[in-house]
């Protein structure tokens, strides 16, 4: 990927994640594939975490690819829980129900 691609990444992330619903949460990796990079999650993660949690993006709707959500920000699991997102016994996002499909809705 040279600069110019990489330029337009971080706006895509923010509007790719500002798309997904209550209720319903994306990964890291899906993130980066919307956004025409499929190789990039760890980058999606990068620019989410740098966007601060005083933002109106909803960046507590991204977990990881098992369902898990950020290591130190246990505020995550409460806001996605006030958002009817339901949690298996081992702590993981369900995502089975929770996933997002934007191509479904």
């Amino acid at each position: 990927m040279n600069n110019q691609d990489l330029s337009r990444f971080p706006a895509a992330v923010r509007d790719i994640v500002s798309a997904i619903p209550p209720g319903f949460v994306a990964t890291y990796g899906d993130v980066a594939t919307l956004a025409g990079h499929p190789s990039h999650a760890r980058l999606a993660g990068k620019v989410l975490g740098a966007i601060g949690m005083d933002s109106p993006v909803p960046c507590h709707r991204v977990v990881n690819a098992q369902g898990r959500t950020a290591p130190h920000w246990h505020l995550q699991c409460r806001l996605l829980e006030a958002e009817g997102v339901a949690f298996l016994p081992s702590g993981r996002v369900d995502m089975r129900r929770h996933r997002w499909h934007p191509d479904v809705e």
